[in-house]
C-alpha cells in the first residue's frame, strides 16, 4: 500500500475546496509519502514564503514520531526538552503543532498531510475533511 501522486493530488484539492467553504485563509498543503519524502505540494497565492517549509515540518514530524502533531504539541507541553532533542534530531524540520495528520489504512501509515496558512485547528481539521474525503483514516494526534 502506498500514497499515489494522485492521490495526494485529490487530497490537496479536496483541502483546498474545504478551505473556501470554510472560509479559512490561505493555505499551504504538504502531503508526504509513508519515507516522509514529498509527494505534492501546493501553496496558494498570499500564502507567506515560509509556509511550505512549515507544512512539510507538521507532515514531516507526524511521519517521523508517528504520531499526529496535535500529539506532538500535547507532548511538547508536558516533555518540551524531549520535543526539542527529537527537532535537533531532524535538524529543526520538526513542527509540534496541530495540522500535521497522518494518512491510514487498514491501520498502516500511508503518509502524512501538512497544512498551514490558518490557525491551527482549522488548519488540522481541513486535513481530517479531505483525508478523509478520500476515503482513508486521518489521525491528527
Amino acid at each position: 500500500m502506498k500514497l499515489t501522486l494522485s492521490q495526494a493530488q485529490t487530497i490537496i484539492s479536496d483541502c483546498l475546496e474545504w478551505r473556501k467553504q470554510n472560509d479559512l485563509k490561505p493555505l499551504c498543503v504538504a502531503v508526504l509519502d509513508s519515507g516522509g519524502h514529498m509527494i505534492a505540494l501546493a501553496r496558494e497565492d498570499n500564502t507567506s514564503t515560509l509556509r511550505p517549509d512549515i507544512a512539510q515540518g507538521k507532515a514531516g514530524g507526524a511521519i517521523a514520531m508517528g504520531l499526529g502533531s496535535r500529539a506532538l504539541y500535547e507532548r511538547a507541553k508536558v516533555e518540551p526538552f524531549f520535543i526539542q532533542a527529537m527537532n535537533a534530531l531532524c535538524d529543526g524540520a520538526l513542527v509540534p503543532v496541530a495540522g500535521g495528520v497522518l494518512v491510514k489504512q487498514d491501520g498502516v501509515i500511508l503518509g502524512a498531510v501538512g497544512i498551514t496558512g490558518d490557525i491551527s485547528g482549522n488548519d488540522e481539521a481541513c486535513a481530517i475533511a479531505a483525508i478523509e474525503k478520500s476515503g482513508f483514516v486521518a489521525d491528527g494526534g
